[in-house]
Formats: C-alpha cells, structure tokens, sequence
C-alpha cells in the first residue's frame, strides 16, 4: 500500500469493513488480523511481536468487532446470497469517492446502511437516504480512536430526517471521516416515525 503509516493502516481498516459489509462469507489470511507487515509464508511463524504494538492491536480490535457485530446482527448475514439481503443507496458517487448501500433482514424487519469514504479527505454534511425515520444507530466506525483512527463520527447516531435523497423517503446528514467505513443500523421498519 502506498502512503505513510496512517493511511496505511486506516485503508486496511477501510478494506475489512467494506469487506464485511459485503455479501458473502469472508476470508482472511493469517496475520491480516493485525496487520503483519509481510504476506503469510508458510516457512516462517506469524509476526506475533507486532500484535500490542498501538496500530496493529487497533486492526486486531477492529477485526474483532467486525467479527462480533456480523455475527450478532442479522441483516449481515442472514441472505448473503439472496437479492433481497442487498441494495444499493448510492453507488454512483465518484467525484467523492464515497459508496453507501443497505444490508437487510426481511425476516426482522432490519436495516444496516454501511457507507465507506475512499479517500483521505473527511467528508462533512454528507446526506445520503435511508428507508425509514428514526434514530440509525452508528454501530462501527474504522476511524474511532480504539482501532488506531482519528476519532470522526456521528456521536453515536444520527436522526433521520423527512428530507428525501437517493429515491427514499429519509436521509441522514452525516460527517465521514478519511479513508473509513460506517456501519449504522436502522430501526425496525416497524414503529419508525418520521423526524422533521
């Protein structure tokens, strides 16, 4: 990868989550999870010495939370490989770089829009839609402080608003921090009021 550390790391950190948001079942190879500097040979042991350093234990906890968060949250697993587990928000978003889109659980009426900023300029006011009303949690962000990031989020969530955008009836206005990936879960289709 190119750049300097921090955005080396923080790219990395953007790779997992975008990965995890994706459907379909994931794989990494020994030491991605905390971010060895040289490929996996299987010659020699993994670099285990690099583990408590501050930003390959921030990789190792981010992966672990991605790990826990796709486990306990069904939209992210339950149909990664039905049509109706996917949709796009925004994929069109080139001059910003940014890409949004909704994993969905039909079984539990829930919804987890995850947004990825693939550059290294932070992204404020940054509206994208959602399908329904109420408070969409921030369940993951790469660039919080614990995984070796800036710390730019949402303060925890964000209300949405009866402001239309990308073809739905909601949307959030949201900061994006550099070169990382959020996750915000929605509220239950069921019982979502509309916030003016």
């Amino acid at each position: 990868m190119s750049g300097g550390d921090w955005e080396r790391f923080a790219n990395l950190r953007l790779l997992f989550g975008y990965m995890y948001a994706q459907p379909g079942k994931k794989l990494l190879f020994m030491g991605d999870e905390f971010a060895q500097w040289d490929e996996w040979w299987n010659e020699t042991s993994l670099a285990w010495h690099l583990a408590p350093q501050p930003p390959h234990a921030g990789v190792q906890r981010w992966v672990g939370d991605l790990n826990r968060v796709y486990r306990d949250v069904p939209a992210l697993h339950q149909r990664d490989f039905s049509p109706d587990g996917f949709e796009w928000v925004d994929a069109d978003d080139s001059q910003q770089s940014v890409l949004s889109f909704l994993r969905k659980s039909p079984a539990t009426n829930e919804a987890v829009l995850a947004i990825c900023n693939f550059t290294p300029i932070p992204r404020l006011h940054y509206r994208v839609g959602v399908p329904g009303g109420g408070f969409w949690k921030e369940i993951l962000n790469s660039d919080a402080t614990a995984y070796g990031g800036l710390g730019h989020g949402n303060l925890g969530g964000q209300e949405a608003r009866a402001v239309p955008c990308h073809g739905r009836p909601f949307s959030l206005d949201l900061t994006l921090p550099p070169l990382a990936a959020l996750f915000f879960k929605g509220p239950s289709a069921r019982g979502s009021a509309p916030v003016s």
